[in-house]
């Protein structure tokens, strides 16, 4: 099938956690036989922060944003078998919403790709004009990057005809054991940008640990935080690019995972870090959320704190040799039950189960 998809970035990971999401599960696709052209805006310097160069398995369209450049790339939508907006593109997302309800050929499949489902959930429910509220009815399908039942059930109430979450997860080539680099030496390291609804978790289950063991290093990396004032065992280190994340999970005896209010509350949405940290045999500190088990078992793949207090108790008591287990137990569960290769089968078949009911019928 001809898939066209209007996202944030494909190339560029630059205020833009979703790219490796993107990069696996479109990379599975194209290996099912799928052609892709995905389209990006040049928005947000993210064209001058690239991770990766256009690749070999979708095709890039970057245009500029503005009325005109948005214009020149709106009749993909005609010429596809399928079309999906993702949320979050962060420019024209109203206008890219209206054009798939009405831009589309009538035999092709709308679908709406929501990264952050629990968001526009919140936003939906607040504003029975929200674009994606009034497009639901014209949608074939909803695509989550997570949120597990909840968000099934709240996207159905809200009129969706089918929602399905596909989970992040490994791209095994990109994402693994590397040796330690000096650069990323720490005994927790934490990577996420500085976000309105994640600062606070980020004070309560990083930079509390930080002041209550000041023997300790630790590196926070991501944008934003550079000018926020930190304990001084903290240290800072900006964006962090893809290609250095292995060595950033693989180095420190123990990595963090902090998940946005709104993913934590809904629970079962596992961040991309997860998967990479589990990746590169980190052992991963997690905050609590529920469905944790159905992507690693806590005590044994991953460590799970309540709060602040926890994941200083449990760095103060981790040894290097548990710490190895830990990381090497959980890249063993991701290998075996959540790859991209997985995730781009499913979608795969969702794809391809209209046509399958056509001539049947």
């Amino acid at each position: 099938m001809k898939i066209a998809f209007y996202g944030s970035s494909l190339l560029s990971s630059y205020w833009n956690g979703a790219a490796t999401y993107y990069r696996g599960v479109l990379r599975s696709l194209a290996a099912h036989g799928h052609a892709i052209c995905f389209y990006e805006p040049d928005a947000f310097d993210r064209q001058q922060h690239r991770d990766i160069d256009p690749p070999d398995w979708a095709k890039v369209v970057v245009y500029p944003a503005t009325a005109d450049g948005l214009a020149s790339v709106l009749d993909g939508m005609g010429d596809a078998d399928v079309v999906v907006k993702a949320s979050g593109v962060g420019i024209f997302d109203r206008e890219l919403t209206e054009a798939l309800v009405d831009l589309p050929r009538s035999n092709a499949l709308r679908i709406f790709w929501d990264v952050d489902a629990a968001a526009t959930l919140d936003e939906m429910a607040q504003d029975p004009d929200h674009p994606v509220r009034q497009a639901l009815p014209a949608l074939d399908m909803v695509l989550t990057y997570g949120g597990g039942p909840p968000v099934v059930d709240a996207y159905r109430a809200l009129g969706a005809a089918r929602c399905e979450p596909v989970y992040n997860a490994l791209d095994p080539d990109t994402h693994h054991p590397v040796p330690p680099d000096e650069r990323f030496r720490a005994d927790l390291a934490f990577l996420g940008n500085r976000l309105p609804d994640r600062e606070a978790r980020v004070e309560e289950f990083f930079l509390k640990p930080a002041a209550l063991l000041p023997e300790r290093r630790f590196l926070i990396g991501g944008n934003g935080w550079s000018d926020r004032a930190l304990p001084g065992n903290v240290r800072t280190l900006g964006h962090v690019y893809t290609a250095e994340h292995n060595a950033f999970n693989a180095t420190p005896r123990a990595v963090l995972n902090i998940a946005r209010d709104s993913m934590a509350r809904v629970g079962f949405s596992p961040a991309t870090r997860v998967f990479e940290a589990a990746g590169a045999a980190a052992c991963l500190i997690t905050d609590a959320w529920e469905g944790i088990e159905m992507f690693l078992e806590p005590g044994s793949e991953v460590l799970v704190a309540r709060d602040g207090q926890d994941v200083a108790d449990l760095l103060a008591g981790l040894t290097a040799e548990r710490a190895a287990e830990i990381g090497a137990a959980a890249r063993q569960r991701i290998l075996s039950h959540h790859v991209y290769e997985q995730r781009g089968a499913q979608v795969d078949a969702l794809l391809r189960a209209p046509i399958r009911r056509a001539f049947a019928a």
